[in-house]
C-alpha cells in the first residue's frame, strides 16, 4: 500500500519559468534540480509544502478543467500568497467566501489555496 505521495509530475512548456512562478508564489518553495538542456527528459524539480513537483518539458493541457491541486493554508498564508501574486501581476480568483484562492500556471494547471482553520 502507498505510504505517501512521492511527487506530482506536470507537463509544462517552460519548466524553469513555471518553477519561478511557484517559488514566487509560495514562500517555502525551492528549486531542487534545474533543467539540463542536454538531458533527453528535461525537467525541473520544485518542492512545495514538502512535496516534489516534477516540471517536465512538453505540451501541457490544452485548456483548464476541474482538475486542480489544493494546498491547505491558513488565512494569513493565503493572503500573503495573494500579495505576492499581486506583486507579480498574476491573476487569481477568490471563491467560497474567500476561503479558497485559485490560480493557474502558464500551462492551464490549476492550484487552490484552501483555508483550513486550526
Amino acid at each position: 500500500m502507498p505510504k505517501a505521495l512521492s511527487h506530482i509530475a506536470l507537463i509544462v512548456a517552460h519548466p524553469t519559468r513555471t518553477a519561478h512562478l511557484l517559488t514566487g508564489v509560495f514562500e517555502d518553495a525551492r528549486i531542487l534540480r534545474e533543467e539540463d538542456p542536454a538531458d533527453s527528459h528535461p525537467e525541473v524539480i520544485v518542492e512545495v509544502a514538502g512535496l516534489e513537483f516534477a516540471l517536465i518539458r512538453g505540451q501541457g493541457p490544452a485548456s483548464r478543467n476541474g482538475d486542480h491541486i489544493a494546498f491547505a493554508v491558513s488565512k494569513e498564508e493565503q493572503l500573503a500568497c495573494a500579495r505576492r501574486m499581486d506583486e507579480q501581476a498574476l491573476d487569481y480568483q477568490m471563491a467560497r467566501g474567500d476561503t479558497a484562492l485559485y490560480f493557474s500556471d502558464y500551462d492551464n494547471h490549476v492550484f487552490e489555496l484552501d483555508v483550513v482553520e486550526d
